[in-house]
């Protein structure tokens, strides 16, 4: 790890102002940036942690919408009760987010952030049609992830909070990585008042994108056997040493049933 300039803002104004120097970088959690940093992958000039912003962390019902706010911990998703009432599949997605240790220190608006192509919260947020809030403007989910690793974020911009409208039904499954608890594949299902939308995760080469196909299927009959004959090109997914992309292919259409018969 190199040497490099810590900051600890107390507000927004002043997070965004350090943000804006040279090789900053933000930190939420930092499941990603200190690891990266200590294996000298990451060299910033100053580390700019979001840790003592109390207007970034909470969880509110705000009409049809739960807004998560951008600070808040994965557990806290977790074991809220207001999500746990008005997306149960939410509060289940971040309840199998790593180990209690990265649940209880890893963020939502860091993982968002950093749109790891086998994180489970890009899914959600895709899924649910999610409008992620920053200091900047309001961008809709669908404009967000923009590829591996990649968002719509631009340098100095930092999420606030993220808001999920409530669906009339969802279900999140993934088949995840014994040890890092990473999804192989995750697929977020969720039926609302403008139709169907299927999400995947650890499986795109470009990252998590919308499975087009599935939704149209479900659209037709929102039941597990309307998606019996559903095809995933494997030439867009990815190959590793934990699973083929034929492998990957197979699991989307398993992962994706189980998610409807999860809806009920």
């Amino acid at each position: 790890m190199r040497d490099f300039k810590y900051h600890r803002p107390g507000n927004l104004a002043a997070a965004a102002k350090a943000a804006g120097k040279r090789d900053a970088k933000l930190m939420a959690g930092g499941m990603t940036l200190i690891p990266t940093m200590k294996q000298r992958l990451a060299s910033p000039s100053d580390v700019v942690d979001l840790g003592a912003i109390k207007e970034l962390s909470g969880i509110k019902k705000d009409g049809k919408s739960i807004v998560i706010g951008a600070m808040t911990r994965h557990d806290d998703v977790a074991q809220s009760a207001a999500i746990r009432k008005a997306i149960p599949a939410l509060a289940d997605l971040a309840d199998g987010i790593g180990d209690p240790q990265v649940r209880n220190r890893g963020t939502i608006g860091g993982s968002i952030a950093n749109n790891d192509p086998a994180a489970d919260y890009p899914a959600g947020c895709l899924a649910l049609g999610a409008t992620i809030i920053t200091n900047k403007r309001k961008i809709a989910a669908d404009d967000f992830f923009k590829g591996l690793f990649e968002t719509a974020l631009k340098d100095g911009e930092i999420i606030k909070a993220v808001s999920f409208p409530v669906p009339q039904k969802a279900a999140y499954m993934k088949f995840p990585n014994p040890a890092s608890r990473y999804a192989i594949v995750g697929v977020m299902v969720a039926k609302t008042k403008d139709g169907v939308r299927v999400a995947v995760t650890g499986a795109g080469q470009d990252g998590v994108f919308r499975h087009k196909d599935a939704e149209t299927a479900l659209a037709r009959d929102f039941k597990s056997s309307a998606l019996d004959s559903l095809k995933t090109d494997a030439k867009k997914l990815n190959s590793d040493i934990h699973a083929s992309a034929e492998y990957r292919a197979h699991l989307v259409g398993v992962m994706a049933r189980r998610a409807v018969a999860a809806c009920g």
